[in-house]
């Protein structure tokens, strides 16, 4: 391996500290995964929702945009980008816990429909793909209102078949408007593999709507980083919208409700496994010389320590109070 791609994170304006910031907050999602499958097979929540083997291109997203300014509109597996913009465990555990101090929806919304204004991630909804038109009105409130923020937004291959991302990407398109579209590519629509849904390149149909699509190993962090951080410049300079494949791998069920073994194997599944991106980010910070076996185990000691706080701190939280169910839905004397 030459001295380049020992560091290549210099190259692209990374510090070491920043991808070994990069890594604790990959390795931060897997566990907060890891610990939702616990607490769901254990009767403690009732469902989750699995982000596992896409957090390396989450997070390197996040690392390339701006937070305080632009705007987010991330999909249900992105543990790892809204941890990394800001989102902390005791958030994410209040959600899973549909507890009153969850700041995603106070308890009223599945685990994974993120919200938080004061971090700029707009509310999501349970179906899939209308934050894509979203995220395009955001971009065109931005040029309206000569602002240079961009709003990024995440879906699945599945989504990419629907209306909302074809209407997105053309309206985004005529206007050239600042919005980054990433498309986290696991290979499958819940049970349908991506050959038997999608005929060609799904990178290549940004072309149809004249922009550029850019298709991306997403299990290498520093190419998604590259490729994020060029779109989102391409955006300010009043050059429109970038479409991104991030191709990677769903390495668990679709969800706790899923036998995935019922269309996949057990073999494809562990294939795929090896080619995991958080050891290989883990395998270039070591050959770096800025990751070591005493501080992966130092790291994981503390992300517990953490997640176990914030577990108990969650389960023990108080529900929304039955009175507060139509709360956000009519309006409210004194605005309440």
């Amino acid at each position: 391996m030459s001295i380049g791609q020992i560091y290549k994170h210099r190259q692209l304006g990374l510090t070491d500290a920043q991808v070994v910031e990069m890594y604790t907050y990959m390795l931060k999602a897997r566990m907060f995964d890891e610990r939702g499958f616990v607490l769901q097979r254990s009767g403690k929540i009732a469902f989750h929702v699995s982000g596992i083997g896409q957090e390396t291109a989450q997070v390197a997203a996040a690392y390339a945009l701006q937070k305080g300014k632009d705007y987010f509109l991330p999909y249900y597996r992105d543990y790892g980008f809204v941890l990394t913009v800001g989102m902390t465990m005791k958030e994410l555990l209040l959600s899973v816990f549909a507890k009153a101090e969850d700041p995603n929806s106070g308890g009223r919304q599945m685990p994974g429909h993120f919200s938080h204004k004061k971090l700029n991630i707009v509310t999501g909804s349970s179906p899939v793909t209308t934050q894509v038109p979203h995220a395009v009105g955001f971009a065109l409130a931005a040029k309206m209102q000569r602002k240079d923020f961009v709003s990024f937004v995440t879906f699945g291959d599945g989504s990419s078949n629907q209306g909302d991302f074809h209407e997105g990407c053309n309206f985004a398109g005529v206007h050239k408007l600042p919005v980054i579209f990433m498309c986290e590519n696991n290979q499958y629509a819940i049970s349908v593999p991506l050959h038997k849904q999608t005929a060609g390149s799904i990178a290549e149909r940004a072309a149809g709507y004249g922009f550029p699509g850019v298709k991306v190993d997403g299990r290498d962090a520093l190419e998604v980083y590259r490729v994020v951080k060029e779109a989102r410049e391409r955006a300010l300079r009043g050059e429109g919208p970038t479409l991104i494949e991030a191709v990677m791998y769903r390495i668990p069920p679709h969800s706790t409700s899923d036998n995935d073994l019922l269309y996949r194997t057990k073999e494809e599944v562990e294939e795929n496994r090896a080619k995991d991106g958080l050891p290989v980010f883990r395998q270039y910070l070591t050959g770096a010389g800025l990751w070591s076996d005493e501080q992966e185990a130092e790291l994981a000691e503390s992300i517990k320590a953490e997640l176990n706080e914030a577990t108990q701190y969650a389960e023990q939280a108080p529900f929304p109070l039955p009175e507060d169910t139509l709360r956000h839905v009519y309006a409210e004397e004194g605005g309440r």
